[in-house]
């Protein structure tokens, strides 16, 4: 078996650093988008629901597509960089469409304003999502290298994350005698939405610049028949016939309803059912910046040491047994656990998002890992490579997931009738415990379900070793037959 060709650090940085495209996107999308429209704008909590939830099941219905001509696409600078390229602007102005809408809209002026460009955003960076996945499958073809370059994604993913929630909660939205919590500040969101476009646009231009040396040494494109409707259910269908790929689809499934869930309660939980401030909430950018290079350094190793599903199994249940600890104690009232007027609530708070910071990376970097080994092994049982079609897969799933959770994250909202320009303190006991034991341990039961599917997965080192000799003798064979038609 032949030494896989080695990456370069700069190649594996450059890749790493296209996920703050991911990491701006995800904040201004999951932190502030409900909040926005909700407590400022004014529409409906339900309806703003609902306008996320089928802005992320278009883009999540578009995924499948988007993934299989990707693996088609025929071009000099290969099947990936161009179509990333395209993403860029299109993604920077419907971002920054989200958050200025007109004043005085009505709640389905808002809804219609929100879907718009909702589907806009999400449709652009699903152009660049899906290829910048494969492309990393595509350039790692070693088992561990390819926990070391996802490790970079997950590491840059991470702290571009942490980086705009420090910009948001210490920058943009700081606690003011007039704004309190300042998430309710106006004038705030115009700044936001043009700095976050303009890093989303450059860090997918840098990623393509820093990767296009790999562009001669990926695999050529394979003839196939055009991605139709036919073509595209048969290969969905062909990719979940693999046993290792549905266990990381539906793990990675229940854990994306968790965090759309809890995504559109962040901010509600943070000020209201903590207490926090603004100032507060910055905290925990330092807690990133604590977490995730220790994350980083620890991917590989944990892949090493105990394979790549038990390094996801032990990040998911660090993170949710840590994240529910102090949320179950303030539900039940325990009495030594401190109010939220005790420093100690700030300090076991930022504690546990420390387990939560270090386990993310983890959880994200091991799954990609692992799809990548799935491509290789659907390969060596149809001949065909499909990284596209099986990442796009995974993200569909993922979103459409996460629509589902956003979408009765919003309904709940509505429900509980939580009210519009709630200032820190003003909301009802009763309502407050609500949205704490939604965001808390009723979430938990999809995150046991997970760590079950992710049990289920079976491709370790040794598998892996004998899929890529397997691979490495058919493409040795295949010259030989060749000559043999030929000779016929």
């Amino acid at each position: 078996m032949a030494a896989p060709r080695r990456i370069p650090v700069a190649t594996m940085s450059a890749y790493g650093f296209g996920q703050a495209a991911e990491g701006f996107m995800r904040m201004g999308w999951g932190v502030l988008l409900l909040f926005f429209y909700q407590q400022l704008v004014g529409v409906d909590a339900a309806l703003v629901g609902l306008a996320i939830a089928i802005a992320l099941i278009f883009d999540a219905v578009s995924d499948p597509i988007i993934g299989a001509w990707s693996d088609r696409l025929h071009t000099r600078w290969g099947r990936r960089h161009p179509m990333m390229l395209v993403a860029s602007i299109p993604l920077a102005l419907g971002f920054f469409g989200l958050f200025n809408p007109p004043d005085d809209l009505s709640d389905w002026q808002g809804f219609f304003w929100l879907l718009f460009f909702g589907v806009v955003t999400r449709l652009a960076f699903t152009f660049y999502h899906i290829p910048h996945l494969a492309l990393g499958a595509e350039m790692a073809q070693d088992y561990d290298q390819r926990s070391t370059l996802f490790a970079y994604s997950a590491f840059g993913g991470a702290m571009s994350v942490s980086i705009a929630y420090g910009l948001i909660t210490g920058y943009y939205f700081p606690t003011t005698p007039d704004y309190d919590p300042g998430f309710l500040n106006p004038d705030a969101y115009l700044s936001m939405s043009v700095a976050f476009s303009f890093v989303m646009a450059i860090s997918i231009l840098l990623c393509l610049w820093g990767t296009r040396r790999e562009i001669p040494h990926l695999r050529e494109p394979q003839e196939r028949p055009t991605a139709g409707i036919r073509e595209l259910a048969g290969e969905l269908f062909i990719v979940l016939r693999n046993a290792n790929f549905r266990a990381v689809f539906f793990g990675v499934i229940l854990y994306a309803v968790i965090q759309g869930v809890e995504s559109a309660f962040t901010p509600f939980l943070g000020v209201h059912f903590w207490g926090f401030t603004t100032e507060d909430l910055f905290l925990l950018m330092f807690v990133g910046w604590f977490g995730f290079p220790i994350a980083f350094y620890l991917t590989p190793k944990l892949t090493f040491w105990f394979e790549k599903k038990y390094a996801v199994m032990i990040g998911l249940a660090a993170w949710v047994i840590a994240v529910n600890i102090p949320i179950c104690l303030r539900l039940l009232d325990v009495p030594w656990f401190p109010g939220n007027e005790s420093p100690w609530v700030l300090i076991i708070f930022l504690a546990a998002s420390t387990v939560g910071a270090l386990c993310a990376p983890i959880i994200g970097a091991s799954s990609d890992s692992m799809l990548a080994d799935v491509a290789d092994e659907h390969e060596l049982d149809t001949s065909i490579r499909r990284e596209g079609v099986i990442y796009s897969v995974r993200t569909f799933s993922q979103k459409g997931a996460a629509a589902f959770g956003t979408m009765i994250g919003g309904f709940l909202l509505s429900m509980i009738d939580f009210p519009q320009y709630a200032t820190r303190g003003s909301v009802d006991a009763d309502t407050v415990w609500t949205l704490g034991m939604i965001a808390g341990p009723a979430t938990s039961i999809f995150s046991l379900l997970a760590l079950l599917f992710y049990l289920s997965y079976r491709i370790d080192r040794k598998r892996h070793v004998e899929i890529t000799i397997a691979l490495d003798e058919r493409k040795a064979s295949a010259p030989i037959e060749f000559e043999r038609e030929v000779a016929d």
